[in-house]
């Protein structure tokens, strides 16, 4: 299935709805176990220390507003 954009050298995000899933309809999506809310990441080639402390701080962000 083909996708818009899935990422380059530096890491990107978005949700699967509108990246990798962007083709399916919503029934398709939900069917394949792909929620509105899942969102995709695509690692790019950054310093690995940088991408677990970026996607640390994303986590916590995430959980500060859910809470």
């Amino acid at each position: 299935m083909p996708a818009i954009y899935l990422g380059a050298v530096e890491t990107i995000y978005g949700p699967a709805r509108t990246t990798s899933h962007v083709e399916n309809t919503l029934e398709e999506r939900l069917a394949l176990g792909i929620s509105e809310g899942l969102v995709r990441i695509s690692v790019g080639i950054e310093d690995t220390d940088d991408l677990i402390a970026d996607l640390q701080q994303a986590f916590d962000r995430v959980r500060t507003v859910m809470v």
